[in-house]
């Protein structure tokens, strides 16, 4: 099988070389709103996609990327538990759903255009995700499986990192200090000299949290060295380490002690990219590397076990791979890419007791899958553009798995435009659902979905007002469930939903110095879904007074479930402000609040979130 994937690696690769020497013609037709340029592989532009920027990025005090996306990006929803930060196994939180499709490892998160997640489990790991790394951040609705194969079922979630854009050594600090003891410090430099240029990231964020037993620390340092080999050759490696602390309080119906996560997750990658007039595309690769050392703890209302009955999850998981692609345009107002990627995960888990006396394997696994794909857009009389294509993923337990898609954009005028498209997505069953514990089955089939929608985009007032509708329709089939198969429990591909809504965002430049910004959700399920509320809405308002900048938001959730068992659902609505102060050129100092009405609310079942939480702090600023 390993034969096999990198013989057909080594023939597209050698195709996409032939293919790069033929000289094309380029003309292309943007529709309002919509961006299909991206970090890695060339989007159709029928997709939908939210786009933070940089200055969004940077106007934000949060330290992770994932808050800050429950809030700016309509039907997208993450979990949390506390202050900061997400943890990991039991009580942890960044369960991130797109249109209701998520948990596990149905949205993929990239870095670069690479994927980026936990071997064996499958799932992204959200406190690798720090804002300080990403220059800006690309989340694609909807199933991104046609270029990035498994995962991507229901979207996915490009971080694109920093590359110096100006000569010269220049950074950025930030120190903060709030409720609960809650520290977060950040530093970022940026160096560029010629050719060559380097980026490189340090944030700390750690907590006493607003629980006992609730405390989290965690590290985060990345560092990203790009080269220009020429005008339209360029090369960039980068890596990124991160080590988790976190504590695991428990609910507070059954609060635990001694539940603890020491883990600590590399990723490295490498990238080689051309773009000329005519022609682009890329090599990559990448390497995902983790270890988790996880303690459950005990139940506080039960005595303390001998310490020799403890015992401790440890776990060595990996996922590693490479794509190459090539754009192309034949013909006129046409473009053609074809890519291949490879990847293979899997790892090792184990179980010890806190002596260090091993007990055997749980696992010990890897799989291979190989992913073809092909898409074409086609430009018609300057203002109907259709794009169609398909992908192939051999797995080598599963066998094959074929992914169309289709999809049109056409505008009506300049300020005016419409979107549709037909896409499947799909995810592979994971190391967990094949192999670990009592139900695992390594006979299961991928999970998938098709995924119809309609888009309606808008522009006003001269592009002051920007507004986005977008209507789906989802109908999944597979889903990977645990049932009773002749006495004992076993994972079975036989669930199935619908999941239907529509998605509005709207952004107003009022003022040169008063913006709003603001999104609201619906979304109708025929079964219930954890983390997928049905009412989402959010608004924004950033007031700039001469030195000040006033920015109060507002956040509504509705009809969210917590617990499917427990048929546990609520709403809470949040108001949260800060202001900054630019005390200087380089200095800002700023206060924020959130959660300031103190709602009682609850995103995972038995874990309060925090009443009022204020913090202060500065930036600094370096050219």
């Amino acid at each position: 099988m390993r034969l096999r994937i990198w013989i057909l690696i080594s023939l597209l690769g050698i195709s996409a070389q032939i293919f790069s020497q033929i000289t094309l013609s380029v003309d292309t037709v943007k529709i309002i709103g919509q961006s299909n340029t991206s970090a890695g592989k060339p989007l159709p532009e029928s997709t939908t996609i939210t786009v933070l920027d940089n200055q969004t990025l940077k106007s934000s005090y949060e330290s992770a990327v994932l808050p800050l996306l429950t809030e700016l990006v309509p039907g997208l929803f993450v979990t949390q538990r506390g202050v900061t930060g997400f943890g990991l196994s039991g009580g942890s939180a960044g369960i991130v759903n797109i249109r209701g499709v998520g948990g596990g490892n149905k949205v993929l998160m990239l870095f670069d255009g690479q994927p980026q997640w936990a071997g064996i489990f499958g799932h992204g790991l959200p406190d690798t995700y720090s804002i300080s790394d990403a220059e800006k951040v690309e989340v694609t609705r909807g199933p991104a499986s046609l270029l990035y194969g498994s995962g991507a079922m229901g979207g996915a979630i490009n971080i694109i990192t920093h590359r110096p854009q100006k000569e010269g050594l220049y950074g950025r600090g930030r120190v903060m200090y709030g409720s609960y003891n809650t520290q977060k410090y950040m530093a970022n430099v940026w160096g560029k000299e010629e050719k060559i240029g380097a980026f490189a990231s340090i944030n700390r964020d750690r907590t006493d949290g607003h629980r006992d037993n609730s405390a989290f620390n965690t590290t985060n340092g990345s560092v990203k060295i790009a080269y220009d080999l020429s005008e339209n050759w360029k090369v960039s490696a980068g890596t990124l380490i991160t080590h988790i602390d976190s504590r695991n309080p428990g609910t507070t119906q059954d609060p635990i002690l001694d539940g603890r996560v020491d883990a600590l997750r590399t990723t490295y990658s490498f990238s080689i990219e051309k773009k000329y007039e005519k022609i682009s595309g890329a090599i990559q690769a990448f390497y995902n590397w983790g270890r988790h050392e996880i303690n459950n703890g005990y139940m506080a209302n039960k005595p303390k076990p001998d310490p020799l009955q403890v015992f401790l999850f440890n776990s060595r998981d990996y996922s590693a791979g490479g794509s190459i692609y090539e754009t192309f345009r034949f013909f006129e107002n046409n473009s053609i890419t074809a890519g291949v990627d490879y990847k293979q995960w899997g790892g090792r888990a184990w179980n010890d007791t806190i002596h260090n006396h091993h007990t055997g394997n749980i696992v010990n696994k890897s799989v291979d899958e190989l992913g073809i794909y092909l898409l074409t857009e086609q430009t018609i009389a300057g203002k109907l553009s259709v794009n169609a294509g398909i992908r192939l993923e051999i797995n080598e337990l599963y066998g094959n798995e074929w992914t169309p898609q289709l999809g049109a954009t056409y505008s009506l005028s300049k300020n005016t435009g419409f979107k549709a498209s037909v896409s499947k997505g799909f995810r592979s069953p994971n190391i967990r659902d094949l192999y670990m514990y009592q139900q695992a089955n390594p006979d299961l089939r991928p999970e998938s979905m098709f995924n119809y929608e309609i888009s309606y985009l808008q522009q006003l007032f001269g592009n002051k007002l920007n507004c986005e509708l977008t209507a789906f329709y989802i109908n999944g089939k597979n889903m990977i469930q645990m049932d009773m198969i002749d006495g004992r429990p076993k994972n079975v591909n036989t669930g199935s939903f619908i999941n239907k809504g529509f998605e509005l965002s709207v952004e107003y430049k009022m003022f040169s110095n008063l913006k709003l910004n603001g999104n609201y959700s619906f979304l109708d399920t025929d079964t219930p879904l954890l983390a997928a509320p049905k009412h989402k809405a959010f608004l924004n308002i950033d007031w700039e007074i001469k030195r000040f900048v006033f920015s109060p938001d507002f956040q509504y959730v509705g009809d969210l479930y917590t617990s499917i068992e427990k048929n546990k659902k609520g709403n809470y609505a949040l108001l949260n402000a800060r202001l900054t102060y630019k005390a200087a050129k380089m200095v800002s100092l700023f206060v924020s609040g959130e959660n300031l009405t103190n709602t009682n609310y609850e995103i995972n079942y038995g874990f309060p979130m925090p009443g009022i939480v204020i913090f202060g702090g500065f930036d600094l600023n370096f050219n």
